[in-house]
């Protein structure tokens, strides 16, 4: 089935979308671009202009890099377009698709397409791209009654599918090291149990597989718990198994994260969610970390038994994200962060390391609040998200590399 998307672009990008019969964006909508196909409906919103131009037709599958030097290398996955011989343009282009409930770089419903065309085609013709950035256009397609119609025909088709307005949508990948979620999972689907015991933020998972895998590729979890990473992966195309040593659903496999039964280099990614110690009984079985203490080092061996396991199974290149708390327990402050981090350095290179919100915790309570305050200790506000690469060489570089900072002048 036929469906559509939403290009962005600028005064500065536009005339070599033009030029060259390609569409380009970066690897936030990677996803999306990969899954054109010839025929696709698509559209160019010029934001600087605020202006929307259309309809072009996919000609190729969407790609990796089919033109490598196009706007510097900064837009790589792309797509051939045909373009039409009368380019029609609209203005008010945010704002009608505000209306529309349609988003830029989102995979467009075939029904959405063929609404949003009728509306662009309505316009009439102009030329596809003016150097002094004014564009006279006309209000027919962009008066009240046409939108308005539009507005319910998408609707209609909306409610006919069980496709939600608003609300269902998937998360923007996030653009800071503070990330910060009200709830656990997102969508219609749920991602994972929330009420189990230590469950993981969908959103993570979902951040981290955005920017660093692609569509098919494939994403483990050595402590899969109640298989949160198994549901956005499998909602975002990936591959995917989950292991767990007390399996609590019939698609995660019982397996000792200590041991993980794949060959050497055969997976894109790997997340964990390790326990933090022994602050909460995940279960009764005896090969649990979580229950060793985090104030003894046996509890550190055993996950470096973890990170060296995810380091032979992970391709070189690949990303390794690990999500752990520190503790604070009977007046005693343990950094199982960096303890955990100082453990990871030993077989990857450091990428980033997130601040998780932690929202959801038991002691997030105002008796506990209260008690914090008064007897003059913190509760766990965050959790770390360390993300780390396999080194390329098998080794972490310690070469250093010219870097040219901007100096600004103080007033």
């Amino acid at each position: 089935m036929l469906k559509g998307m939403i290009f962005k672009t600028s005064n500065k990008t536009e005339p070599q979308c033009y030029e060259l019969s390609l569409f380009g964006a970066d690897v936030v909508a990677r996803d999306e671009v990969l899954s054109l196909e010839p025929g696709d409906k698509l559209f160019l919103l010029n934001v600087e202009r605020n202006v929307l131009s259309g309809v072009f037709e996919a000609s190729t599958k969407g790609a990796h890099r089919i033109l490598p030097d196009a706007w510097d290398g900064r837009y790589p996955y792309q797509v051939k377009v045909i373009q039409p011989p009368d380019v029609h343009n609209i203005g008010r282009a945010k704002e009608i698709l505000d209306s529309l409930n349609l988003r830029s770089h989102r995979i467009l419903q075939d029904f959405e397409a063929d609404t949003l065309t009728s509306l662009v085609t309505s316009n009439g013709v102009k030329p596809p791209f003016e150097s002094n950035g004014h564009t006279t256009l006309s209000s027919e397609a962009t008066s009240s009654p046409a939108l308005a119609k539009a507005v319910k025909q998408i609707s209609k088709a909306r409610r006919e599918r069980g496709i939600a307005e608003s609300g269902d949508e998937r998360p923007s990948p996030e653009s800071t090291t503070l990330w910060d979620y009200p709830k656990q999972s997102y969508g219609r689907k749920p991602k994972g149990n929330n009420k189990y015991a230590g469950v993981t933020p969908a959103f993570i998972i979902y951040n981290l597989i955005k920017r660093y895998t692609e569509p098919g590729d494939l994403v483990i979890d050595p402590m899969c718990g109640s298989g949160t990473t198994i549901d956005v992966c499998e909602e975002e195309g990936r591959k995917v198994i989950g292991f767990d040593v007390v399996p609590t659903r019939p698609d995660v496999i019982e397996n000792d994260a200590r041991v993980i039964p794949l060959l050497n280099e055969s997976v894109d990614m790997v997340f964990i969610d390790s326990p933090y110690g022994d602050n909460i009984k995940y279960n009764e079985s005896p090969r649990s970390i979580g229950k060793l203490s985090a104030e003894t080092e046996e509890f550190y061996d055993e996950l470096e038994k973890v990170m060296a396991e995810a380091y032979r199974v992970l391709k070189p290149g690949k990303v390794l994200g690990w999500l752990i708390g520190d503790q604070w327990v009977q007046k005693r402050f343990t950094p199982v962060g960096f303890k955990i981090y100082e453990r990871l350095i030993k077989y990857f290179e450091p990428v980033d390391i997130i601040s998780v919100t932690r929202r959801s915790q038991t002691s997030n309570t105002g008796m506990w609040h209260n008690r914090a305050l008064k007897f003059n200790f913190y509760l766990r506000g965050f959790k770390y998200l360390h993300i780390m690469r396999k080194p390329l060489l098998g080794q972490p570089s310690s070469k250093n590399r010219p870097v040219k900072w901007a100096s600004y002048e103080r007033d």
